[in-house]
């Protein structure tokens, strides 16, 4: 059976959007990893709680990449 798409996506991805902000994309990685809150996270980065939230979101959803395989 085939997938719902092509195997690509044209959606930025997560770490493109964290560096957009000016964040540290490996550091945000990190701290979601060891189970910081978005407040905490926001302290340490720099980027709004607001935006950290959004990434959370992001990532839960969809990962680091945002691409999978749809064959």
């Amino acid at each position: 059976m085939y997938g719902l798409g092509p195997p690509w996506s044209s959606q930025v991805s997560l770490q493109q959007m964290v560096e957009d902000v000016g964040g540290n994309f490996d550091k945000f990685i990190y701290l979601l990893s060891v189970g910081r809150a978005d407040e905490e996270i926001a302290a340490e980065t720099g980027i709004s709680v607001k935006t950290i939230g959004q990434f959370r979101e992001h990532f839960e959803q969809y990962g680091i990449d945002s691409v999978m395989g749809q064959d």
